[in-house]
């Protein structure tokens, strides 16, 4: 049948709802003569009588009822294309798989990630722990949608976003000498027992240099691949160590003292995702959030390890 118009089943559909000619075109917002024009012209076009005038009323004969049911089920439809379309559009639906290295996923971002989800439960989400280099691999092959992993690596197929650069701090157990300092330099680790990060690391050869330009000598009997290891060993007593400040801080109720160290060596990650491929929204809000939520949480940590 040709000849109809969407508004004139529009008014068709808002008569039946709203049982007046007024508060139809209250809810098309249009005017009493404009939904009267369009349910005329919509009986003309469909041949068939479907309101009959009652006193003041309007009333929908059993023809308009049962055109009106399959005009719903065409509207509910269309509605839930809408719907769909709207939470898409305000990142409220989807799938998002994250990697991140253990720094930030042994704590600090699972708790990010969650309050993230919540506030969107359309949102199906995937966290993984994973090393830095699996992690580039990981985005390259397109088994992550979003990678946080040291910013280290380069590959054509990757595009990587800096995220703040976040300071090394000390980590030292309770009670030890030097927690009794506000913050600590290079010499306040001679002959100390310090327990180090794995030798494939760059934090490792940054931490490293730093001392080695001091002519700090520290006595390097215990080494860790990963920096909550290190944290561990430093709560049961056995040496000191620095590291990033989101381990530092899942630890700093575990038997740890955390202070601030100069000079500054910075930890640098970054955030990575497919290059080939447009970024997805629920993952763009992702980085966009997670880097505010980062730069606020360096603002209070810093305040923290100064007082």
């Amino acid at each position: 049948m040709r000849g109809l118009n969407p508004r004139q089943i529009e008014a068709f559909r808002a008569l039946i709802l709203a049982g007046s000619v007024g508060s139809a075109a209250n809810l098309l917002n249009v005017s009493q003569p404009a939904v009267s024009r369009m349910i005329r012209d919509f009986q003309h076009h469909v041949g068939l009588v479907l309101f009959e005038r009652r006193g003041t009323r309007l009333v929908p004969t059993s023809e308009a009822l049962s055109l009106y049911a399959e005009v719903e089920r065409t509207f509910v439809g269309l509605e839930h294309i809408a719907k769909t379309a709207t939470e898409l559009r305000t990142r409220r639906t989807g799938f998002l798989r994250i990697a991140a290295l253990p720094a930030l996923a042994n704590g600090f971002l699972p708790r990010f990630a969650g309050r993230f989800a919540t506030e969107r439960p359309r949102l199906d989400l995937v966290l993984s722990g994973l090393v830095s280099h699996a992690i580039l691999t990981a985005v390259v092959h397109g088994q992550c949608d979003l990678g946080f992993a040291e910013a280290t690596f380069e590959h054509a197929a990757v595009r990587a976003e800096p995220m703040p650069k976040a300071p090394y701090v000390a980590v030292l157990p309770q009670g030890h000498r030097l927690a009794r300092k506000a913050r600590l330099r290079p010499k306040d680790f001679e002959g100390e027992n310090f327990v180090s990060l794995g030798n494939s690391g760059l934090s490792r050869f940054r931490i490293d240099r730093v001392f080695t330009e001091h002519g700090v000598n520290r006595v390097l009997r215990i080494e860790a691949p990963l920096s909550e290891i290190a944290c561990a060993l430093v709560a049961s007593g056995v040496g000191v160590t620095l590291c990033e400040p989101f381990t530092a801080h899942e630890y700093s109720t575990r038997g740890i003292v955390v202070r601030p160290f100069e000079p500054r060596i910075e930890f640098e990650f970054a955030a990575l995702y497919a290059a080939a491929q447009r970024t997805s929204l629920p993952a763009r809000e992702f980085i966009d959030s997670f880097r505010a939520h980062v730069t606020d949480f360096l603002r209070r940590q810093a305040w923290r390890t100064q007082s």
